[in-house]
């Protein structure tokens, strides 16, 4: 477990973290919640020591291992293999297989197991090194948006990893669903604090919300005590005979606390402009074909109809051409066979990671939305800027100054600007944190005209496709329904299996099986004893208060009788105060029985994974 006491931490004269307080206990998966820019890398690099904090501390237990994804690409090994076996621990070093089924898992073929590290894209780089931390046994996992060079195929992958976890997992992703398949607990950062909270995203927001109406309410209550009381200082303080209660008046002031207003948080509000179209049909390709090479032929034949309200997206692992069919379909490439027709009054918007690279490096914020509207249209620049959290003077940041979530906002900003009826967008969540991607859901829903969506995000398919082209063995096929029939109906090959190598190759042998059930069981009995006590608990105190409250309406009744008004009245709050209980123990016991239930229905689909493999 890792404790953070009174930590601060500023970068001149903007506080990131402020006296703040996080307990990571065993077995716990936290995922790290905030804005961008607010501190939640800076905190998982100050936990790792690259970066050090202004005061507070950090206490790890000795021989306590972190693992992190370096993010330094530098390999010393021959091959994949080697590369990510060198990470194991000592007494698991003869363990090959776990690093090949890892390896499977993220990606690679029982081909790239013997190729060098170093042929391999950055972000296949990137996968490599995340597989190194994966075996090497440690006892938290530090994950910094680990979906990031991930298809979809692997992000799944990995979610099952991380719920079969044994130890403690900080994870920051912007994935909502990503975080919500895995994690036990949310630590968001919020107001330079850390509010840890047991649950899911949804919990954790709804939860601080409501904190914050409360604290407002007090807030506007308190400050109106606070006018009547001054009001009475004021009106009576030359009355002689009032002279006490004047003096008592203005110490209760004294001991008031003024709570100070909470400053506005801006949040990423927009929506897409709609250019109404005459016709059912916006886009209509024909037998598309497409290479970058006579052997490397990704796209073959490929026909589809956009009409003008459709929702499509397109999904697959990476490499296989998802991005250049988005290309092809709006215009940026052109096939090598085939031929697209969009209609005479379409208006399409294109949004894509390459076009940040279309960014002029010098302009600002405001220039960059103008020379889009046009220098003659300076309001409507500005108003854009403001619903891009780009207000007052954010508005006049270069954009060489940038980070990479603030060029996504200045492209989607560029799109805006003028009525569309078809968007593309490719991968928009990236470098988005999780309130501006539940900002983009909205404004995407809202929408009258037709998508194009590339994402691996699965909260965003499940919300908006209705339709699929699926990249699917060497096949590009369309598929007519939602993400979720599309999982029930079809699915992935890979899932359930360890990939195209015989799965007695990756089989763990009996000992380690044995090994690996011992672990799961004592795993088990670690997490869900202390809730079975928990609950037992509960019950005990619900049935002690029941039987107590049985016993008061029998004193009411009886005081009644004889007309006891003192001691109706007191039966009467005590029978209030214990039903507020028995509710309150109700309410905590049914979160109980439901994490309970949750846990263990975990244990046994993991147990049977395990048994599966005898």
């Amino acid at each position: 477990m890792i404790q953070i006491s009174s930590l601060s931490k500023s970068f001149g004269s903007r506080i990131l973290l402020d006296n703040v307080d996080l307990k990571i206990n065993p077995h716990e998966k936290v995922g790290l919640v905030g804005r961008n820019g607010h501190g939640k890398t800076t905190l998982i690099k100050i936990i790792l020591g690259q970066e050090h904090q202004d005061s507070g501390s950090i206490e790890i237990p000795r021989n306590y291992r972190l693992g992190y994804v370096e993010q330094n690409i530098k390999f010393d090994k021959q091959t994949v293999l080697q590369t990510v076996s060198s990470a194991l621990p000592s007494h698991e070093s003869e363990d090959i297989w776990k690093c090949e089924k890892i390896l499977t898992g993220l990606g690679f073929s029982e081909a790239d197991f013997h190729k060098s590290p170093e042929i391999f894209s950055g972000g296949y780089q990137v996968r490599i090194n995340l597989a190194k931390v994966l075996v090497s046994g440690s006892n938290l996992l530090l994950l910094d948006e680990p979906t990031n060079y991930l298809d979809i195929v692997s992000i799944r992958w990995l979610i099952n990893f991380l719920k079969n976890w044994n130890d403690e997992l900080l994870l920051i992703t912007h994935d909502r669903s990503f975080m919500d398949s895995v994690v036990t607990h949310i630590a968001a950062i919020h107001r330079m604090k850390i509010r840890k909270i047991q649950g899911d995203t949804e919990k954790a927001y709804s939860q601080i919300i409501k904190e914050e109406e409360i604290y407002e309410k007090t807030r506007i209550n308190d400050d109106k005590k606070r006018k009547e009381v001054e009001l009475y200082i004021n009106r009576f303080r030359a009355k002689a005979n009032l002279a006490k209660m004047v003096q008592s008046r203005v110490k209760m002031l004294e001991r008031m606390d003024k709570r100070d207003k909470l400053a506005n948080i801006e949040n990423l509000e927009f929506s897409f402009k709609y250019a109404d179209i005459p016709a059912k049909t916006v886009l209509t390709a024909e037998n598309l074909s497409f290479g970058y090479s006579s052997d490397n032929i990704l796209i073959k034949n490929f026909s589809v109809n956009i009409g003008k309200g459709d929702r499509v997206c397109i999904i697959g692992k990476n490499g296989k051409g998802k991005t250049t069919l988005l290309n092809l379909l709006s215009g940026k490439l052109t096939p090598s066979g085939g031929e697209i027709n969009m209609h005479a009054k379409c208006e399409p918007a294109v949004f894509s990671q390459t076009n940040v690279a279309t960014l002029e490096p010098n302009r600002t914020v405001l220039e960059e939305i103008e020379t889009e509207a046009g220098l003659a249209d300076r309001q409507l620049a500005r108003n854009i800027c403001g619903s891009m959290m780009f207000s007052g003077d954010d508005a006049l940041k270069k954009v060489s100054v940038l980070s990479g979530g603030e060029k996504a906002r200045v492209m989607l900003g560029k799109i805006l600007v003028s009525p569309k009826n078809i968007l593309f967008l490719d991968e928009p969540t990236n470098h988005l944190d999780m309130d501006s991607c539940d900002s983009l859901l909205e404004a995407i829903d809202a929408f009258d005209g037709a998508v194009v969506l590339v994402t691996h995000n699965e909260m965003f398919l499940n919300a908006i496709a209705g339709r699929l082209i699926v990249f699917k063995d060497e096949k590009i096929e369309i598929f007519n329904g939602t993400y979720s029939e599309f999982l029930d109906k079809i699915g992935w090959d890979e899932e359930g299996s360890d990939g195209p190598r015989e799965r007695n190759s990756l089989k763990p042998d009996k000992k380690e099986l044995r090994k690996l059930k011992a672990d799961l069981n004592l795993k088990k009995s670690n997490i869900l004893k202390p809730i079975q006590n928990k609950i037992s608990e509960l019950e005990s105190k619900i049935m002690a208060d029941e039987e107590r409250l049985l016993s008061i309406q029998k004193e009411l009744l009886a005081a009644a009788g004889n007309a006891k008004g003192s001691e109706i009245e007191k039966l009467s709050m005590e029978h209030h105060q214990y039903e507020k209980k028995i509710e309150s123990y109700y309410a905590e016991l049914e979160e109980a029985t439901m994490i309970f239930e949750q846990k263990d229905g975990e244990f046994k689909l993991a147990l049977e994974e395990l048994e599966s493999l005898e």
